[in-house]
């Protein structure tokens, strides 16, 4: 259970960490010691084992060693990973930490915090819990629109990778029975969504298949008879291999898992379930925060952004109660457009006019741009309002806009969507770390929930230097945002740990936000599947408010917005107890 790595920020499960490439140059000492040259033979070596783990993560950034391989969900693929880490982690440990100089100490603290944090989630079977609605093998034909398909091999790679995906559906079948027999089976609720999925892949007729899509586009590298043909391989697949296995596991889930498995929603409900949510806990927030303790900074975030919103309702003359403004604000058509292209124009127009502002808060800028486009349909029903997938392979990054239901998503959400997605939030972060230099390459990809998703969410805030919230509709909207990720707190916690039912949770965002029931009702869905994700977001954010606000009052005139931005995303992403170090360094130079 590595922390997860930058593939994409919503999408790929937090229990998943990958790495890859062909290998790494950095900086160290002009004449490196024995220490540091172990030490380099480690990180060489173990990224060339975690390629071969990973062949997917490596096409995507560029390596093709492994473009007709894909990773392996059986539970002994799960057994060796752990074994391997723990030999990791005791090669880690044989070095001599003093003996490196300053830029390997660094590299050592996080690679050796990823395996021992990895290693303690071993003790909890996630291959068993992997079932949910955001993604896994009801959708892995969508890893194919990331791939580059510029030549007849392209597609070749593709169709092998998922002939041999088949297996992996009979992997996700002979896993969720182990885990019924076990007692770690998703809430049925979970489980329903993910029957949804399969039952509509299944219902697609031959030539509208999802895994067929990508084929109809070889004809563009490759002679029309063999475009043909190939689409002809891939339709014989699908039939004889692919539909089958998924008609096995929907039976299974239909007839046996569903009806056997847990009505509650928290997974303190599975055995030691309590214990894996204080480690995930952990995990997310790279804190010793407890939940309880998170619960509580919760309630605390909730009541103070609260009378913040008072006070938006108190200027524009609202005449109704706190409710009766938060009715008026999800049912009013004045906040809403009537058709998704309307909302994607809207979404890229906010993002150019963010763009203009970017030099007032950075000096430093990454070469990769971003474009925003839609959620593919066949998941929007399902997902978040958007999500952001990183640059890879030489294309740049994206920023998904989910436009189903247009008349669901309020116009003073897009700009504190957009600062969070794209610029300055995930996009720059995230391309930042994706460009560092002189670094063992796994720093490039390394992802801590907190920093990350902290980082998102005090971008929303940057926003109100911007001028995009100067209508106090959007300032709302920044605010329903910020609650909402005050709530998650309180939610997630209260699901996972206190034995909160759905609709205490629901009452919760229904009482304190304007969101409307759908995002409501896919965000508790969500909390549900990933126990603890949802925690890192305002944990992180907050951590980073008190750091700027700490270099602010001790440097006073010496202290630049710009120069402390580009200094906490010059190391790419790290826990926030080195941010924090990393922080004080920055005040004692500039003193």
């Amino acid at each position: 259970m590595r922390f997860r790595f930058f593939l994409s920020v919503v999408v790929l499960s937090a229990f998943v960490g990958v790495m890859a490439n062909i290998g790494y140059t950095y900086l160290t000492s002009d004449r490196p010691n024995s220490e540091e040259l172990k030490f380099k033979k480690f990180l060489d070596n173990d990224w060339e084992f975690s390629l071969k783990q990973n062949p997917i993560f490596a096409s995507l950034i560029g390596d093709d060693r492994y473009a007709d391989k894909i990773s392996s969900n059986a539970a002994e693929e799960f057994e060796n990973n752990k074994i391997y880490e723990i030999s990791a982690l005791d090669q880690i440990k044989s070095i001599d930490y003093k003996k490196l100089n300053n830029a390997d100490q660094l590299n050592y603290r996080l690679i050796k915090l990823s395996y021992e944090t990895s290693v303690e989630g071993r003790k909890y079977p996630s291959y068993l819990m992997r079932l949910n609605q955001r993604g896994g093998v009801q959708d892995y034909y969508d890893i194919g629109n990331r791939l580059n398909f510029s030549s007849k091999d392209d597609y070749e790679n593709w169709f092998k990778r998922i002939e041999s995906f088949s297996q992996n559906i009979k992997n996700s079948l002979q896993n969720n029975k182990i885990g019924l027999d076990l007692g770690y089976t998703q809430p049925k609720l979970v489980s329903l969504a993910v029957s949804e999925q399969i039952s509509a892949i299944l219902e697609k007729e031959i030539d509208e298949h999802p895994y067929l899509s990508i084929f109809y586009s070889a004809q563009d590298v490759m002679p029309e008879n063999e475009a043909n043909l190939l689409i002809q391989r891939v339709k014989n697949l699908i039939e004889n291999e692919i539909n089958p296995a998924y008609e096995d596991l929907n039976n299974f889930l239909i007839n046996e898992y569903i009806p056997n498995s847990r009505n509650s929603i928290g997974i303190s409900d599975v055995p030691n379930g309590r214990e894996w949510y204080e480690y995930l806990a952990r995990y997310h927030t790279t804190t010793k925060l407890t939940p309880d303790e998170i619960h509580e900074i919760g309630l605390e975030e909730v009541a103070r952004i609260r009378s913040e919103m008072e006070a938006v309702i108190e200027s524009v003359g609202w005449k109704g109660d706190f409710q009766s403004f938060l009715e008026f604000l999800r049912t009013d058509p004045r906040f809403y457009y009537d058709t998704g292209d309307e909302l994607l124009k809207a979404y890229r127009a906010m993002s150019k006019k963010i763009d203009a502002f970017m030099p007032t808060l950075f000096k430093k800028f990454p070469r990769a741009p971003y474009g925003v486009i839609p959620i593919p349909m066949e998941s929007a029903p399902y997902t978040t309002t958007a999500y952001y997938n990183a640059p890879s392979d030489g294309r740049p990054g994206y920023y998904y806009a989910n436009l189903y239901k247009p008349e669901t998503r309020p116009k003073y959400e897009i700009p504190v969507l957009s600062v969070h997605e794209a610029v300055p939030g995930h996009h720059h972060q995230i391309a930042l770390a994706q460009e560092l230099e002189n670094v063992p390459m796994f720093r490039k990809y390394l992802s801590f929930t907190s920093f990350v998703e902290g980082w998102g969410l005090y971008s929303e805030q940057l926003g109100e230097s911007m001028g995009l919230y100067d209508d106090p509709y959007d300032k709302f909207g920044q605010l329903t945002y910020d609650m909402w990720r005050a709530i998650r707190l309180v939610v997630d916690t209260g699901i996972h740990y206190k034995g909160w039912s759905r609709e205490e949770a629901e009452n919760l965002f229904i009482e304190n936000t304007a969101k409307t029931p759908l995002d409501i009702s896919n965000e508790i869905d969500r909390y549900i599947a990933w126990p603890g994700q949802a925690l890192a977001y305002k944990i992180g954010q907050l951590k980073i408010i008190e750091l700027r606000d700490k270099a602010m009052s001790e440097l006073g005139d010496k202290f630049d917005i710009r120069d402390f931005h580009d200094h906490i995303l010059s190391f790419g992403s790290i826990p926030l107890n080195i941010l924090e170090e990393k922080v004080e360094e920055f005040i004692e130079v500039r003193k």
